[in-house]
């Protein structure tokens, strides 16, 4: 099974290669391609605006698409299978929602008792927002493992993080009352989700981070597959079933707070990209759905970049918006295939 999968994974490869070139070949501004090619190997004289287009814009943006896409999708596949539901995803135990709460806290109660918006202090603003949205969700994630070992159901745990979320979502419904307008308005920016945000030593920071923790992810593929055979079954093979589901969660958790931190809450690819690669893969196996998950999310990550940058928008699209319009479609028809599927068996 692994080797049939191999061209599919190589296919994969080539459509990243070729949508992170297209990302950075296509945008509001037009730049010849010829162009792009000698700024990329510091060739010529372009532009100083092109070579800025494309050194602080167009790049980081590709790259943090490609990484945040894969932790994104690895994170919905592992929670989908630590509690066996199809409709689990990254956000589900609330870690996106505390880290939308510790945003919320910087930048709703900056304006309020500093008297100075967050959203006016540049870099500074920015780095505190990141470093907001990992403390709040490392502290939900933390709950969360701590509860993970008290109480025995899946079910219990899912309904507890839903909990979490709307306790953190109450908070902040509290704390937008009380904020001033700009204060408002910068975090609603904030959470539409943008791949725009990372550049300079945060892109670097970003993608390293994401290069150690998606091949650590890979380190749990044989738990995933024991814990796909139903807790006896892998109680009985010697799985430790608490222990397995708190580092499923740990890893799923940790992925999910650092993209949030960098990229905002973004939507829909965790929970998209595990249907469509078990749809693409026609197997439950992790050894092949983790590569093909995270490359497959990298894939559709750089697409929603794209679209969000097309020719004859100012700026950018909000990315939740383009990923729900991409995502949604993509589920619907993966559970109608597999509806028919079923109905022809």
């Amino acid at each position: 099974m692994i080797r049939k999968s191999i061209p599919m994974i190589l296919l994969l490869l080539v459509l990243i290669l070729l949508f992170f070139m297209i990302n950075l070949f296509i945008g509001s501004v037009h730049i010849p391609v010829k162009d792009i090619v000698k700024i990329l190997f510091n060739e010529g004289n372009e532009s100083e605006i092109w070579q800025n287009i494309i050194w602080k814009s167009r790049l980081p943006q590709a790259l943090t698409a490609m990484v945040a896409g894969a932790g994104l999708a690895v994170s919905g596949l592992q929670m989908q299978t630590v509690f066996r539901n199809p409709l689990a995803g990254p956000s589900v135990l609330g870690i996106s929602s505390g880290a939308s709460l510790g945003v919320a806290f910087v930048v709703l109660m900056s304006g309020a008792i500093g008297k100075v918006a967050l959203s006016r202090l540049g870099y500074f603003g920015d780095a505190a927002m990141s470093v907001a949205a990992i403390i709040g969700a490392l502290a939900v994630m933390v709950l969360i493992v701590y509860v993970s070992q008290k109480v025995k159901g899946n079910v219990t745990l899912l309904i507890i993080g839903v909990m979490i979320g709307y306790l953190a979502s109450a908070i902040i419904g509290v704390l937008k009352f009380f904020s001033p307008e700009e204060d408002v308005k910068a975090y609603v920016v904030w959470g539409l989700g943008s791949f725009a945000r990372v550049s300079g030593d945060q892109m670097f920071l970003f993608v390293a981070l994401m290069c150690i923790l998606l091949p650590l992810s890979m380190l749990l593929v044989k738990t995933m597959n024991l814990l796909l055979l139903g807790d006896g079954y892998a109680r009985n093979l010697g799985l430790n079933i608490k222990k397995a589901r708190m580092q499923v969660i740990t890893c799923s958790g940790i992925l999910v707070a650092i993209v949030t931190a960098y990229c905002g809450p973004i939507m829909f690819i965790g929970l998209a990209v595990s249907h469509l690669c078990r749809a693409i893969f026609h197997t439950s196996d992790h050894r092949i759905l983790m590569p093909g998950t995270m490359l497959t999310g990298s894939a559709l990550a750089l697409i929603c970049n794209l679209i969000a940058r097309m020719p004859g928008f100012e700026g950018a699209l909000p990315v939740n918006s383009v990923t729900a319009l991409v995502g949604a479609p993509i589920i619907a028809s993966v559970l109608f295939r597999r509806r028919k599927e079923d109905v022809h068996e």
